[in-house]
């Protein structure tokens, strides 16, 4: 455990940005989840733009760097297409 004053402080609060960090990330986990689930029925429009909307704002605030956010639409994107064309 630390002994100065801020460093004490620190590691209260980066407990709590974890914390909140892991909550993002796990918003994303489903969002995916729900989206290449819903890649044959007719709301498959509204569950892939929440997710990558889930995804964007994660990367605005920092918890995913753009180009991971990149990354994770584009294997979305792909997953949804293939599910949509194998229920056909």
């Amino acid at each position: 455990m630390p002994q100065i004053k801020a460093s004490i402080k620190s590691v209260k609060t980066d407990a709590v940005k974890r914390a909140a960090n892991a909550a993002v990330r796990s918003q994303i986990h489903t969002a995916v989840k729900k989206a290449v689930a819903a890649a044959a029925t007719e709301n498959q429009d509204a569950a892939f733009r929440n997710a990558v909307s889930v995804i964007d704002s994660a990367a605005a605030k920092g918890i995913l760097h753009k180009n991971t956010a990149a990354r994770k639409k584009s294997r979305l994107s792909a997953r949804v297409q293939a599910a949509a064309k194998a229920d056909k």
